[in-house]
């Protein structure tokens, strides 16, 4: 047997991660729902929504609901600025997929990462609920919130908001 195949037996899986920045703060999310990230579009506000919901979007021919992240987190409404864009995501809820997308401020990369990089997430001390949290990271001296998409993008609580894929 040689070097590589007994490295690779050996090898722990990572974990694909985008970062991005949404006021002030690096956020990360795993990359295996993220379809595409584009630049901030025109949107259409629809009435009687939540305040987290941007509006919809139209693309390539698809209704997409926009989420403000900022918004869901109690943070205030996002400020579009030049590096503002959208990450859209698609995730599966009853038996069939959903796109939608989130607003960040910047994205940053893609890194992977070892489970055991993940750290819990404490009690106290950020400006996100716990609830919405993976765990924490620490990259480059840097503490990075790691958000669990199943809560943030409650499926059940956005599917009004749904479009099927």
């Amino acid at each position: 047997m040689n070097q590589v195949s007994r490295a690779s037996k050996n090898a722990v899986p990572t974990i694909q991660t985008l970062t991005f920045a949404l006021k002030g703060e690096t956020f990360a999310v795993s990359i295996e729902s993220i379809k595409e990230i584009i630049e901030f579009p025109d949107q259409t506000a629809v009435p009687l929504m939540p305040r987290f919901l941007k509006g919809v979007m139209n693309l390539r021919g698809a209704v997409i609901p926009v989420i403000d992240l900022s918004e869901r987190f109690h943070l205030g409404p996002s400020e579009p600025g030049r590096r503002t864009c959208v990450v859209i995501f698609e995730l599966p809820y009853a038996d069939s997929m959903h796109t939608l997308g989130i607003v960040v401020d910047a994205v940053q990369e893609v890194i992977d990462i070892l489970p055991q990089q993940i750290d819990p997430t404490p009690e106290f001390g950020t400006h996100v609920a716990a609830e919405f949290l993976r765990g924490m990271l620490r990259l480059n001296n840097k503490i990075v919130l790691m958000l669990d998409l199943d809560k943030v993008l409650a499926m059940d609580q956005l599917e009004a908001l749904m479009v099927p894929a």
